[in-house]
């Protein structure tokens, strides 16, 4: 059985008051039209799949806190701020009160290597992952989700293809794993669903 929801980097958590609400609210409007398609939730087991964030400032982004796919509903609790992030040393930096998403890596270069992208959602679908496999950019299937090297993957994408005007892209060697982005959660949101 394939890993869910396992964080794979070592996280420099400050536990910290949530985010401001108003900071979240269009994010977790997002968020709950996700989970109600399903493209968040949990799998058959219990465990939860899928992350939504958006920029906060500069490269820091506020990201739905690790094992929170499986709630129907969040609050601010369960979100929250990264700050800062090390490929070479594979270390997440949040303030929170939650530890940020397994998923944190592969937000924090998308921000990094692009600098309009003010968006990033990560969600599941078996049938959509199969069919952008054969259509559009994506990752190595021997890359796994949530690692450094997922990461520079991501980075290779925007650097050798047409991902900056595709905005989507599939995880192969992460099942059902896709990710889209935009400039703002609207652009992201609407790319995922007009692909279903």
């Amino acid at each position: 059985m394939q890993e869910e929801g396992v964080i794979k980097f070592k996280a420099n958590w400050i536990k910290a008051a949530p985010p401001d609400f108003d900071d979240i609210k269009e994010l977790n409007e997002w968020r709950d039209k996700l989970y109600d398609a399903k493209l968040i939730g949990k799998n058959d087991d219990g465990i939860g799949y899928g992350n939504i964030s958006t920029r906060f400032n500069a490269n820091n982004f506020i990201i739905t806190g690790s094992s929170t796919g499986k709630l129907p509903k969040l609050g601010a609790e369960h979100y929250t701020l990264v700050t800062a992030f090390d490929l070479d040393k594979n270390t997440v930096t949040n303030v929170g009160a939650v530890i940020a998403s397994s998923e944190s890596l592969t937000h924090a270069v998308i921000y990094e290597s692009h600098e309009k992208v003010n968006a990033v959602i990560h969600v599941h679908h078996f049938t959509l992952w199969k069919k952008l496999l054969q259509m559009l950019p994506s990752t190595g299937k021997d890359i796994e989700y949530g690692t450094p090297a997922m990461a520079k993957e991501i980075q290779r994408l925007f650097e050798e293809s047409n991902l900056v005007e595709k905005k989507i892209f599939a995880m192969a060697g992460h099942e059902g794993g896709i990710v889209s982005f935009g400039k703002n959660l609207t652009e992201a949101g609407q790319k995922l669903f007009s692909m279903l």
